[in-house]
C-alpha cells in the first residue's frame, strides 16, 4: 500500500508575521482556499491503493492538524507527534518503523506539508512513474525542473537514463550555489531543484538508513516500541527520542545510497520559502501587484500586499513586500526578505510573544483573541466551538469576569454549575476551581475581563482536560 507521510514540522519563520511559531506556513491558506497541509493532502486524490495518512507533528499543532485534515474528510489518520524537532531522516524513519507494523511492504510518498503544487495532475502522474521504481527497491526523489538560476534551494546532478528515460540514476546532491554556480547548473540541462519529496518502501529505507546513520536507526527503533497513545495520537518516548542525531533525509541517505534515483517534476512547485516566493505564486494585477485585504494603492508595482485587520495604503513604491497583522507589521524589500528570519530570532531573544503567537490563539475548543492588555487588566474575546468544553482549571493570580455576548454558557464556579445566555454576566475569584463549556449547537462567544498581579498563559493550574491536557 501506498502510505502518505506528511511532514508538518516546520516553523515557516522567512513568512513572519503571518508564519508564526504556533501557526506556522503549513496551516495557512496562502494561496486559495485551502491550507498547505490541506493541498497537500488533496493532491493525493486518485492515487492508487492508497492508506490513510501518516502526520508528523509537534505537540502544540496536533488539535490544529487534526481538525484541518478532519475537515476536508481525511478518515482515520494517523498523527505522530514529536517530542522535539529532529529533521526529516528520523521523521521519515519513525513513519518506516510504524508502516511496517501492518505492511511489510508498505511505500512511503514524503511529503512536506507546505509546499505549494499547481499542477497536481503533473505531480500525480511522477508519483505513478515512481512506485515501480520503489517497489524495485529503489529510492525516488523528484527533481524540479529549474526555472531559472535559483541560489535558494539545493540540486540534484542527474546521472545515467533508466530504460525509459522518465528517471535518472542521482550522481549527487549540491548544496545551495552562488548565482554564477546555478547558471552553469541550469545551462548543463543536468541538475533539478531538490523538492525534498521522497518515494521509497519503508523496509528499504531503513536498511539504507541502517547502514549510513546506525545510531539514528536504533534511537528511532527504541521510540517506535515506546509510543504511547493519547486520545488520537500516538506520542513517541521523548527521553530516547531527544538522543536522535538530527539531519536531513538527503544528508543522512540519499547522498550515500548507490540506490537514488531522481524523477524530473514539472508541476509549478514552491516551497514558498520567503514572500517573494508567495509573490511568484499568486494572482498579480496589471501592475504586478499582489493585493489582498483592505488595500489602496497608487503608482505601486511589483509588490505584495497583504492587509489582516485594517486599512493598508502605498504610494510610490516598487518591489517591496508590506504585511500587516492584529500586532505586527513587515516592511521588506523583495530583494532582502530571506533576511526575515533575522528580526524572528531577534524577536525570539527578546522573549517576545510575536516571534510565536499571534492576537489569535487557536485551542482545541475554540480561539481567544486579546483585545486590550495594560499593567494588572487584559480583556479577551473567546469563542467557545459547540458541544466544547475548556478545562477545569484555577488561577493563583487573577480574577476573571465573563460576560456572555453571544450563544449559552454552562460555568462550572467551585461547588456550583449554572447557565447564562446573552447579556449576563458571572464572576470567578482569584483561586476557585472554574470551568466554561458550550452546550449548545452554535458558537459561544464571551468577553473575558482579567484581573490581578500576573496575566500570563501559564498561570493556569488543570484538572480535568477533554484534551489530554496538563500544562
Amino acid at each position: 500500500m501506498l502510505i502518505p507521510v506528511i511532514l508538518s514540522g516546520g516553523v515557516g519563520s522567512r513568512l513572519w508575521p503571518l508564519s508564526r511559531e504556533h501557526y506556522p506556513k503549513q496551516l495557512l491558506a496562502l494561496v486559495g482556499e485551502q491550507t498547505l497541509l490541506q493541498d497537500t493532502m488533496l493532491r493525493l486524490e486518485g492515487l492508487p491503493e492508497q492508506s490513510p495518512p501518516l502526520a508528523i507533528c509537534n505537540e502544540y499543532h496536533r488539535f490544529l492538524v487534526a481538525e484541518q485534515l478532519r475537515s476536508i474528510g481525511v478518515q482515520q489518520p494517523t498523527i505522530m507527534l514529536e517530542p522535539m524537532g529532529r529533521n526529516t531522516a528520523p521523521a521519515a524513519a519513525i513513519a518506516a518503523f510504524t508502516a511496517l507494523v501492518n505492511d511489510p511492504e508498505a511505500i512511503l510518498l514524503i511529503l512536506p506539508a507546505d509546499h505549494l503544487v499547481a499542477q497536481p495532475d503533473a505531480f500525480r502522474q511522477a508519483v505513478l512513474l515512481g512506485i515501480p521504481l520503489a517497489k524495485n527497491n529503489q529510492l525516488v526523489t523528484f527533481g524540479i525542473v529549474p526555472e531559472r538560476a535559483e541560489t535558494g534551494y539545493g540540486y540534484i546532478k542527474a546521472s545515467q537514463p533508466l530504460s525509459d528515460n522518465t528517471a535518472f540514476s542521482v550522481e549527487k546532491f549540491v548544496e545551495k550555489p552562488t548565482q554564477e554556480v546555478a547558471q552553469t547548473y541550469v545551462d548543463s540541462g543536468q541538475y533539478y531543484w531538490n523538492s525534498g519529496m521522497f518515494l521509497f518502501k519503508a523496509s528499504t529505507f531503513l536498511v539504507e538508513l541502517e547502514k549510513y546513520a546506525p545510531e539514528m536507526y536504533l534511537v528511532c527503533q527504541q521510540a517506535c516500541q515506546n509510543t504511547q497513545q493519547d486520545q488520537d495520537f500516538i506520542r513517541l518516548d521523548a527521553d530516547i527520542f531527544q538522543t536522535c542525531p538530527s539531519d536531513s533525509i538527503d544528508y543522512a541517505v540519499m547522498e550515500h545510497t548507490q540506490s537514488a534515483v531522481v524523477i524530473p517534476l514539472q508541476a509549478g512547485w514552491s516551497d514558498v520559502g520567503a514572500w517573494s516566493a508567495l509573490w511568484e505564486v499568486s494572482a498579480q494585477d496589471e501592475n504586478g501587484n499582489v493585493i489582498l485585504g483592505d488595500v489602496l494603492v497608487d503608482n505601486v508595482n511589483n509588490c505584495y500586499l497583504r492587509a489582516e485587520h485594517r486599512l493598508l495604503t502605498a504610494i510610490g513604491i516598487e518591489n517591496h513586500v508590506i504585511v500587516e497583522t492584529a500586532d505586527a507589521v513587515l516592511v521588506a524589500h523583495k530583494d532582502h526578505v530571506q533576511n526575515v528570519k533575522q528580526i524572528v530570532n531577534q524577536l525570539k531573544q527578546s522573549a517576545r510573544s510575536e516571534a510565536d503567537l499571534h492576537r489569535k490563539v487557536s485551542r482545541p475548543w475554540g480561539s481567544y483573541e486579546s483585545i486590550d492588555m495594560e499593567q494588572r487588566y487584559q480583556v479577551k474575546h473567546i469563542i467557545v466551538n459547540p458541544g466544547a468544553s475548556l478545562s477545569l482549571q484555577m488561577h493563583y493570580h487573577r480574577s476573571e469576569h465573563w460576560v456572555i455576548v453571544k450563544g449559552t454558557a454552562q460555568i462550572t464556579r467551585g461547588d456550583e454549575t449554572f447557565v447564562l445566555t446573552e447579556n449576563q454576566s458571572t464572576y470567578i475569584p482569584l483561586g476557585i476551581k472554574h470551568r466554561l463549556a458550550n452546550p449548545g449547537k452554535l458558537p459561544l462567544e464571551i468577553i473575558e475581563i482579567q484581573s490581578g498581579s500576573y496575566l500570563g498563559e501559564d498561570d493556569i493550574v488543570r484538572f480535568d482536560d477533554d484534551y489530554g491536557r496538563h500544562t
